[in-house]
């Protein structure tokens, strides 16, 4: 049984880029084995290096907490265009469409990260957001930019750009 285990393939390899649902993009350092509790784990090192944060997952649950590899073209693609779509906003209480905005941040999801982006937007002829509403949209503008920068090859301010020429057709459109 221990023999299967080590001659198993890993779902990740050590210098990719992956997202991790609760912090973004982060690479894959190294693939360690250490004693917890006195059971033997093989984790995933994953550095982040924005946050300066180094987070390790067992390699047994990597997938099962959510981590996952960078988004493909297609889905990069099908994000940026929900940006430009008409913002959804639920007729609801503020607290509970910001811990549904939290929610689809945290789900690690591209497409769910874009359309709070979208739904949170404001332009310039629109009025002030509240400091919780700049927060979130902060926040999932972030993560979505450190995305499409990895995915892209770029620096995060070209991502930004491409953000926000993404959200300045949302502007055209309404």
């Amino acid at each position: 049984m221990a023999k299967k285990a080590e001659t198993r393939t890993l779902a990740f390899e050590v210098g990719q880029s992956v997202v991790y649902p609760a912090h973004g993009v982060g690479r894959i350092t190294a693939v360690e084995k250490q004693t917890v509790a006195g059971m033997a784990l093989e984790v995933y090192v994953v550095a982040f290096d924005q946050d300066k944060m180094i987070l390790r997952v067992p390699t047994n649950r990597a997938e099962a907490s959510g981590m996952r590899a960078l988004a493909g073209s297609k889905l990069v693609d099908d994000a940026l265009k929900t940006l430009g779509g008409k913002a959804r906003i639920k007729r609801t209480m503020w607290s509970r469409r910001a811990q549904e905005y939290e929610a689809k941040i945290n789900s690690g999801d591209l497409i769910s990260i874009a359309e709070v982006v979208r739904d949170l937007h404001r332009g310039d002829d629109q009025p002030e957001q509240s400091y919780s509403e700049r927060q979130l949209y902060e926040s999932a503008l972030d993560r979505m930019a450190r995305e499409l920068a990895a995915v892209e090859n770029i620096d995060k301010g070209k991502a930004m750009e491409k953000l926000a020429k993404s959200l300045a057709k949302k502007k055209i459109a309404a």
